[in-house]
């Protein structure tokens, strides 16, 4: 259990590869409904610079978020993410790895005395070391009670 104060600017995490599978981007395409041919349609693929599908952003967002959640901090929960930026094609065999870093910890605007946010700044890299996607995950946790500083 992790409470807002023992957060700290700089702290870092990285995950293990994930390679990503065909199985994969279907069955995301099926929970979302995004059949677009960019994901779905090898002969359409081949006409794209990469010349082959593509995994959905939000595929590859949630599988990096997943990939971080390592264990259960009872004292936070996800607060949303920002500056979301799909860099570059993820295509099917390609292995990815999340790293992150807490850039930021502030007061929650209206309940500073029971919530901070703090704020992962997160890429996630292909196995060639390019960027794919980089986003901030925004956390609110909770303070310990009388910690609020004045």
């Amino acid at each position: 259990m992790t409470w807002f104060e023992e957060y700290e600017l700089g702290s870092t995490r990285r995950t293990h590869g994930r390679t990503v599978t065909e199985a994969d981007i279907v069955l995301h395409a099926g929970q979302t409904g995004d059949f677009y041919p960019h994901h779905m349609d090898a002969e359409f693929a081949k006409s794209l610079p990469g010349g082959q599908r593509m995994a959905h952003g939000t595929l590859i967002l949630s599988m990096s978020v997943g990939m971080l959640a390592g264990e259960v901090n009872d004292e936070a929960m996800s607060y949303g993410y920002d500056r979301v930026r799909f860099i570059r094609p993820v295509h099917i065999g390609d292995t990815i790895t999340s790293r992150s870093e807490i850039v930021g910890l502030r007061d929650h605007t209206k309940q500073p005395e029971r919530f901070g946010i703090a704020e992962e700044q997160v890429e996630v890299v292909n196995q060639r070391g390019e960027v794919v996607i980089a986003f901030v995950h925004l956390y609110l946790v909770n303070r310990q009670p009388g910690s609020l500083r004045e």
